[in-house]
Formats: C-alpha cells, sequence, structure tokens
C-alpha cells in the first residue's frame, strides 16, 4: 500500500470516483489450483490495472471462475501468490480483502425488501445509520431504483435484480468488484442495455472491475483489458482490438470471433519492412500467404482471416495477381446464405479441398451482389489481413 495516509471511502459520496491513491491493481504471481489430481488453474501469472475493467474470456471449464474466486477468497490456492496493490492476500478472509463480489445468481435475499438487500454490507460494516440512508439513497438513484426501495426482490424483473446486486456490491466501496457472468440471465437486448450501464458504473466509480464471461461480444464492449484463458491457463492477453485483429493462437482465433483457419507448416519467412511475409503450405490448397513477426521454416503451422477480410468475386472479375501487394485466391462454391439482419452470413466450400469458409457483409453492401447458393465464386484476402498464429 501507499504510505500517503488514505481517504477513508466511507465520507465519500456514494457517486464520486475513487481517488486515484485509493485505487489498487490486482497481480497474480504464478498461481496454480488443484483439487486432488486434478488442475484447475496452472502456474497463470498476470497484472490487472488500477481502476481498469478486464475480463476473463474462456469456455466453461477453462478456470475463469475459479481463478475470480481465488482473488475473492472463496477458493485457497495451492501455490502462488495474488497481491491487491502491494497486499499479499493469500491467507486474508474474504471480509479483509476490500473487494465484492457479485454472483450470477445475483444471492439476494428474498424476505429483504430493495432498501434492505442494498443496505445490508454498511450495516455488517457498523456504519452509522444517517450514513446508510443517504448512502443507500444515493445509490438507488444511481442504479435508477429508488421508486422500488419497498419491493422485495421476486417483484423484480431480471434486470432490476441485477441492478440491486450491483448496487449491494458498490455501495461498500471496494477497491475490486468481482462479477461472475452478471449479464447471462438476461435477454439479449436488456444484456446490451446492462452492459452500458456496467461500463458507465465502472468509469464514475474508477474502481477495478474483473468479470467473468464466455460471451466474446460482452468482453470487447467492456473490458479495457482481455484475459483469454483454455484449460486453467492463460493463451492472451490484450485489449479488445489486439484480442479482435491479432490474435496468437488457433484457439483465440476461434474463440474469439468468426476467423477462417489454414494449418500447414511454413514454406518461407522473408522480413521486410513491415514485418515477416510467410507462406504457409497447406494440404490440397497449396501455399498461403500470411503476416507476422517470425517464422521458423518447415515447422507446423497456422493462420487466420476474419470473415469479414474476405472479398468474393465471379470467376471472369478475379484480381491480377500481384508481386507488391500478396493476395491469397482460391476458388469456392457458396453453399448457404443467411440473412441476420445487419449482417449477412455466407458459406463456402473451396473447391480444391472442400474445406468450409465463412464470408461475412453488410447486409445493405451484399443486396448489391448478385451471387447466389451454388455458384462458383473467387474468394480473395490479401496477405496483410491473414495473421500467422505463433502455436
Amino acid at each position: 500500500m501507499q504510505d500517503t495516509q488514505k481517504i477513508d471511502s466511507k465520507t465519500l459520496s456514494v457517486n464520486q470516483a475513487m481517488p486515484e491513491s485509493e485505487l489498487e491493481g490486482v497481480v497474480l504471481n504464478s498461481v496454480t489450483k488443484k483439487y486432488g489430481p486434478v488442475i484447475a488453474v496452472e502456474n497463470i501469472t498476470l497484472s490487472i490495472p488500477a481502476g481498469s475493467y478486464c475480463c476473463l474470456l474462456g469456455p466453461s471449464g477453462c478456470g475463469k471462475t475459479t481463478t475470480m474466486r481465488m482473488i475473492a477468497g472463496h477458493e485457497h490456492i495451492t501455490k502462488g501468490d495474488i497481491f491487491i496493490g502491494d497486499l499479499r492476500i493469500n491467507n486474508l478472509p474474504p471480509a479483509k480483502r476490500n473487494t465484492a463480489m457479485m454472483f450470477q445468481n445475483y444471492a439476494l435475499f428474498p424476505h429483504k425488501t430493495v432498501w434492505q438487500n442494498v443496505e445490508f454490507g454498511l450495516r455488517m460494516a457498523h456504519v452509522p445509520e444517517a450514513e446508510r440512508r443517504k448512502r443507500v439513497e444515493e445509490m438507488l438513484d444511481i442504479v435508477g431504483l429508488g421508486t422500488f426501495a419497498t419491493r422485495k426482490p421476486s417483484m423484480l424483473s431480471g434486470g432490476q435484480q441485477q441492478r440491486v446486486a450491483l448496487a449491494r456490491a458498490l455501495i461498500t466501496r471496494p477497491q475490486v468488484l468481482l462479477l461472475d457472468e452478471p449479464l447471462s440471465a438476461l435477454d439479449e437486448t436488456l444484456r446490451v442495455k446492462t452492459r452500458g450501464e456496467l461500463r458507465k458504473l465502472q468509469q464514475q466509480f474508477g474502481m477495478t472491475f474483473i468479470q467473468v464471461t464466455h460471451n466474446q461480444d460482452e468482453a470487447y464492449a467492456l473490458s479495457d483489458q482481455i484475459v483469454v484463458m483454455d484449460h486453467g491457463r492463460i493463451d492472451q492477453v490484450g485489449t479488445p482490438s489486439e484480442i479482435f485483429t491479432h490474435p496468437i493462437s488457433k484457439f483465440v482465433a476461434q474463440f474469439t470471433g468468426d476467423n477462417n483457419i489454414f494449418e500447414g507448416h511454413v514454406a518461407s519467412a522473408v522480413e521486410d519492412e513491415t514485418g515477416c511475409l510467410i507462406q504457409i503450405e497447406c494440404d490440397r490448397l497449396g501455399k498461403i500467404y500470411c503476416r507476422g513477426d517470425s517464422a521458423q521454416t518447415g515447422i507446423d503451422a497456422a493462420c487466420c482471416v476474419r470473415a469479414d477480410c474476405l472479398k468474393l468475386r465471379s470467376l471472369d472479375d478475379a484480381t491480377e495477381p500481384s508481386a507488391e501487394v500478396p493476395m491469397n485466391q482460391l476458388s469456392a462454391r457458396i453453399t448457404a446464405i443467411e440473412f441476420t439482419g445487419y449482417v449477412t452470413r455466407v458459406s463456402l466450400a473451396l473447391e480444391r479441398s472442400g474445406k468450409e469458409l465463412l464470408y461475412k457483409i453488410r447486409t445493405t453492401d451484399w443486396v448489391n451482389h448478385s451471387f447466389n447458393e451454388g455458384q462458383v465464386v473467387m474468394v480473395e484476402w490479401f496477405a496483410k489481413d491473414c495473421i500467422f498464429l505463433a502455436h
């Protein structure tokens, strides 16, 4: 912790951002969690900046919830250290960590009113009644539930219950707020609206938010930092833009976007002024151009191109290859056209191998094309849009 005198969070108005001197980040250093012989989290090291919104992203069973529960103190660490600021919290009970956790099922007290649920943490902390009243009123106003104070949770919608749980977690002014799939029970429209409110509240309060999710759109919309996990390990850490545009592995490419992945071995790697132009020899397809930092000739490797980076042309209108601007060209048959609203998804099967590809285009642009299901077209994409996958 810093040596300067801390400002008591109880003296702050509930809707004030925390001073920078109050903010603390979270650091995990070589953390492992075992359940008997089963390794749930293996040797992960991670730094979450103070005042940031971090999403732990991955499929079910990847270790993201276990990681968050270790930060909260609800799971013991098998090996390693966790710090909040400079404080090592390995053996501290949850109540001493200055964290708050918002559970997936909200865990509201069904017999208590909205007011009583939100007030609960302050009452347990023995905050004086007048102070409790002021802070609960302010918090309910912030989450838009001031007129619902006397209702029980059963009288609220799912979105309203979610806001009660959020208010209850925020009112104690924790340094770190932990959220376990907080939007999973909401319908799509409400989920989009509520995630915007979550991000706004995080920026307003300025505290560190750590959220578990398996929804990449949610992670992209909310995060300053995304941590992609797989089989108990961290696969990639980056900003939403970095994760979306430059996945580093086949797993990240498959999980975080509509990427078309090509596997083979590195046929050549030539350094130039923009990095490294790499050719991957793919079975029954030939060479695919992609770009990366470096690659070793002969090793097994893969590359990916996002579905929205492809171009479709008629066979008569295909682009002439250029040595100055490396491009990939493969013929494919359109197997399905799916209208999904704003975006149209086009499924393709490559003529050489039968490999399936996905092409995405704005529906307003698709209507200007005359392609039909069953038609053979030329699929094109630039090497600069094709990302070399290191593993």
